[in-house]
């Protein structure tokens, strides 16, 4: 499989190291600010050599670059969060050029994992009413978005369901939450790499469920195993449907 870059900082690397394990060939890095990469911008000479476009780039650019890799005809695998009030829109481009996308909150399969265990989870803390919900999620403070993707994506399952809870609040709160907020804070320190938790807290006793990431190592194995995966597809598909 031969799969372009677009976007070569961290976690571009970091699937470049991955993809030397997996007999994955990076022919093409886009990028303006990296030196390393061969183009600084997406163009048809840049999408020649590639047969798939793993994209981790900015918000404020991560549409243009879908528009273009669907005009050029290119599948790909969507990285970037902060695009998915434009979901709609995304996949009528997809159709249009019939090409397929994958996208995910978090390529860590073992965060993947972690959301179908706080699914079911919240399904059985949703019959006690005298347990409350809240969450943290910290990172390294580069992190250039709060809250994380990933946070977001967890928010909503908890939402779904727990009836008790209807709205989510992510901002700093000077008064006292209301029965039905979800409080999520966001802590940016350091070189946390990713660590979410929730919390089903009680007068008795409390239950944390922990995701901590190590490494990018786990979200360039997974963005390279959906790299593979939407090849020959069309549409828009959450990576969480890939298994």
């Amino acid at each position: 499989m031969r799969v372009g870059l677009v976007g070569y900082g961290k976690m571009g690397r970091a699937i470049e190291t991955c993809a030397q394990n997996q007999n994955v060939e990076i022919t093409v890095r886009v990028d303006p600010h990296a030196d390393e990469a061969q183009f600084q911008n997406l163009s048809s000479a840049s999408l020649v050599d590639a047969d798939v476009y793993i994209e981790f780039t900015q918000p404020s650019v991560v549409m243009e670059n879908i528009r273009i890799l669907a005009e050029e005809g290119k599948s790909m695998v969507i990285g970037t969060s902060g695009w998915y009030d434009h979901t709609q829109e995304v996949q009528e481009i997809l159709k249009q050029n019939g090409v397929g996308a994958v996208y995910a909150h978090n390529y860590s399969i073992g965060m993947n994992i972690y959301l179908k265990v706080l699914e079911r989870a919240a399904n059985i803390f949703n019959q006690f009413p005298e347990y409350d919900v809240g969450a943290v999620e910290y990172h390294h403070k580069q992190k250039l978005d709060s809250p994380s993707g990933t946070a977001v994506g967890m928010a909503e399952v908890l939402l779904k369901e727990i009836d008790r809870k209807d709205k989510v609040v992510y901002d700093r709160v000077d008064r006292r939450i209301e029965d039905d907020e979800l409080h999520f804070a966001s802590v940016r320190c350091g070189s946390i790499p990713g660590t979410h938790q929730v919390h089903f807290d009680s007068g008795f006793d409390t239950i944390t469920l922990t995701h901590e990431a190590r490494n990018r190592e786990g979200w360039a194995k997974g963005a390279l195993f959906a790299a593979q995966w939407i090849q020959g597809k069309s549409g828009l598909f959450h990576f969480s449907e890939l298994f």
